[in-house]
């Protein structure tokens, strides 16, 4: 394991409140503050954008998992550190600071150029809900905790999060949640589509290894167009999502440096060593 809070003799923008750890390709990024339940304040957000900043230019890094320390993924937006002290100082901070934590939490996060993970080890309150839809997939622990508590605090959940939390469940669940404050587990959290994998918490950090590893398999450049033309073709009409994924189809064969597709039919057809829909095709790379 590589810890890339410091190599090389050189001190990162990031380690007090957030720690990576690389291994095997694999960059497990840990949110930093059990004592306050992983909650997430300015030094979270500002070294989260530092740290993807760092993950997308490391080569080394195929994957990233985002969890918590402690007993918590998070437990959302700190609300003295984040909101209250923000709020009461100069306006353009608390503008630059809103704007870095819509940066990471969904803008970076959702486009990210390599597969992310999130791998929810405890509490999940309120903004996390942002972190965790963010990513591209999500394995839980099975007594892991959800909530969307907002209400029970006299606010709405806000952000984006009412807007994350929309995208993958439906319309009567979501409103179950946001109206009645109830929290659920990672069993039920999966029962949702929140989250692909609930797993007993001993089992958690191998079974997201596991997916991990099969995402690390993959074409790396094929695997980006793929998660890019998802987010794009859901808004889109029919008509104009044939016409972009014909378009992005063609992109991603021309400018794909592994030439997949090719290497793919030559397995299939001339090799007969390649059976798609079972397996990937050797990459050659």
């Amino acid at each position: 394991m590589t810890a890339s809070n410091g190599t090389q003799g050189q001190e990162k923008p990031w380690g007090e409140f957030v720690t990576v750890d690389i291994e095997e390709g694999i960059a497990w990024i840990t949110l930093n503050r059990p004592d306050k339940r992983n909650a997430i304040n300015p030094g979270i957000v500002y070294e989260m954008v530092a740290v993807l900043d760092a993950m997308e230019e490391d080569d080394e890094v195929k994957v990233l998992v985002v969890t918590g320390a402690g007993d918590a993924f998070s437990a959302g937006q700190d609300l003295k550190e984040y909101f209250r002290i923000p709020d009461a100082g100069p306006p353009l901070a608390r503008e630059r600071l809103y704007r870095a934590n819509a940066a990471w939490q969904w803008r970076r996060m959702m486009n990210f150029p390599k597969p992310t993970i999130a791998m929810v080890n405890g509490w999940c309150f309120g903004g996390a809900f942002q972190v965790l839809i963010g990513c591209d997939l999500a394995v839980a622990a099975d007594d892991a905790t959800f909530g969307l508590s907002e209400i029970n605090w006299g606010i709405i959940p806000a952000g984006i999060v009412t807007k994350s939390v929309a995208e993958v469940m439906s319309q009567r669940d979501a409103l179950y949640y946001i109206m009645t404050g109830e929290t659920f587990d990672g069993k039920r959290a999966k029962e949702l589509g929140l989250v692909n994998i609930s797993v007993p918490r001993e089992e958690l950090r191998e079974r997201t290894r596991t997916l991990a590893n099969t995402l690390k398999e993959k074409n790396p450049y094929v695997l980006r167009s793929a998660k890019t033309a998802y987010h794009h073709v859901k808004s889109m009409s029919w008509d104009a999502a044939l016409d972009y994924l014909m378009a992005k189809s063609d992109q991603t064969k021309f400018r794909d440096p592994e030439k997949g597709d090719q290497a793919g039919m030559k397995q299939f057809l001339d090799d007969k060593s390649y059976r798609p829909g079972l397996q990937t095709y050797k990459r050659e790379s």
